[in-house]
């Protein structure tokens, strides 16, 4: 018997239960930004469920029908499908709900029990909750509080239907507030039902790092201290805080980039492979690469990391101001908008192989990269005379997503002359198609139950282990002089002699 070739590749499509997808906080920028479109181009994929319906709760006096309106000025100014299709929207926006209320009255979350209660029979949702939370952490312990006085919460171990929470990131500000964080969430909710959410490991290339290891034979025999010379990753954005001055002021880089997004990458870069590709057993080995980070404690603070902030320069030949400058923000901040650390993980794999890493705003370009840099040949046996330059792998997370292998080749000719080419496989031209955004893949793994792509609670409070002691030293050390960079440059000069004290340099992005 044949293999129909029509459902090749359907055999793995996951198809998601009936749920209700309730947004706390749906007046905010998040949901018009972010959630509303990608819920929307997976209606356009057809990958919501049939039985499927959104509440936005929010304190902002709204009715449905304006709430959606607003919905579709948002979707068709920020989804990556354009344009909005007339048809396609009207199907969708039948599923939008609003309910207003405040996250302390009680009232409103019985008003939103009675609307999933109603959807529930006019929608088909089951039962089956997903609660988003794109409040402030603050907000938290009100509205998980709420939620379970309601009676919103059910069982874990209800297998005829679920509850499930996503929380966006900060989680908390240092390894006290994370764990207490973390133990707010508790109390309303199992950790099998907690969904802490990084947009980054949503990102096609991110999870394309894993295939890329664990999928192909070549590189993996590679990917250790024997025959690495170091690692780069790099977080590099040319916008400043964009009107998050205030936000800002209270996170600065470390904790908006450092803490979650850059660590993630670290993790799957480094982590060993998982016995399988499970959740537990995923996020397992994650949790390993944090806990054999080399603490940076003491005075290996100031010799391992470096601090900066922009000052005014320009950008694509237009004068922009410095970060003292930006609304909300302290005419005398030390809030740091760039960071700089060499990290090592003292495990079997990885000993004396340093990681490079950094992120910053207001550099020279926006770019997320991960490079890998081999070790020099031996003996330069071609090229006697000149030396021959390592060769890199380079994963581009964004705004270029793919991989690139820079190695050696003969120029052409009589002379056994080397010189460094690249081989480029980029996600657009191949897949001929745009990737999918980071939050339709994570809401559609919320909805599927799946937690791979989110943070475990230990994670978190490794991620905050490893970096509260850096904080607290910057914290009573002695400051940095600030404004230490122009916008528009790739960051303090101490950054660079960081990484060129060990005899390499930054890998130009």
């Amino acid at each position: 018997m044949y293999a129909n070739p029509l459902r090749v590749g359907l055999e793995t499509e996951r198809v998601a239960p009936p749920c209700a997808f309730v947004i706390f906080g749906a007046s905010g920028d998040l949901t018009r930004r972010k959630l509303i479109p990608a819920l929307y181009n997976l209606n356009v994929s057809r990958l919501l469920p049939a039985s499927f319906a959104m509440i936005g709760f929010a304190n902002t006096e709204s009715t449905t029908e304006q709430f959606r309106e607003n919905m579709h000025v948002g979707t068709a100014q920020f989804s990556r499908r354009k344009p909005v299709e007339d048809a396609t929207w009207l199907d969708f926006a039948s599923r939008l709900h609003y309910v207003t209320g405040t996250f302390e009255d009680a009232a409103a979350y019985a008003r939103l029990r009675e609307k999933l209660e109603e959807l529930d029979q006019t929608a088909g949702t089951r039962g089956n909750r997903i609660y988003y939370l794109a409040i402030p952490p603050s907000l938290f312990p009100m509205a998980i509080e709420n939620l379970a006085k309601a009676g919103l919460v059910s069982d874990p171990n209800d297998r005829s239907r679920f509850t499930r929470i996503i929380v966006e990131k900060p989680f908390g500000r240092d390894l006290a507030s994370g764990d207490a964080l973390n133990h707010q969430l508790h109390k309303g909710f199992a950790e099998s039902q907690i969904f802490r959410i990084d947009h980054y490991l949503g990102k096609e290339t991110v999870q394309n790092l894993l295939a890329f290891r664990f999928g192909n034979e070549i590189f993996e025999p590679l990917w250790n201290r024997n025959h690495i010379d170091h690692v780069q990753i790099s977080v590099a954005e040319d916008i400043g805080v964009e009107g998050r001055g205030k936000f800002y002021e209270e996170a600065g880089t470390t904790r908006d980039i450092v803490q979650n997004h850059l660590l993630q990458l670290l993790m799957v870069m480094a982590m060993e492979p998982p016995a399988a590709f499970e959740a537990d057993a995923v996020r397992d080995e994650k949790v390993k690469v944090l806990r054999a980070l080399r603490p940076i404690v003491g005075e290996s603070v100031s010799k391992l990391t470096v601090r900066g902030q922009y000052a005014h320069g320009s950008f694509a030949g237009k004068p922009v101001v410095g970060y003292r400058e930006e609304p909300n923000v302290s005419p005398h901040s030390m809030i740091e908008t760039y960071v700089a650390m060499k990290l090592e993980v003292d495990n079997w794999r990885w000993a004396g192989v340093p990681i490079y890493i950094r992120a910053g705003k207001r550099l020279t370009k926006r770019s997320t990269e991960i490079s890998i840099h081999f070790k020099r040949v031996p003996h330069s046996l071609l090229s006697p005379k000149e030396p021959i330059t390592p060769d890199v792998l380079a994963l581009r997370i964004q705004p270029d997503d793919g991989i690139s292998l820079r190695f050696m080749a003969k120029v052409p000719g009589p002379s056994m002359i080397l010189r460094p080419v690249n081989m480029d496989f980029h996600y657009g031209t191949t897949f001929a198609e745009s990737s999918p955004e980071a939050y339709e893949r994570l809401n559609l793994d919320c909805m599927l139950g799946d937690p791979t792509l989110f943070a475990r609670a230990d994670e978190v409070s490794a991620a905050w282990r490893f970096i509260t002691p850096v904080i607290e030293a910057w914290q009573h050390g002695v400051q940095p002089t600030f404004p230490n960079y122009h916008a528009g440059t790739w960051g303090p000069d101490d950054a660079a002699r960081l990484i060129e004290r060990d005899g390499r340099a930054w890998r130009r992005l």
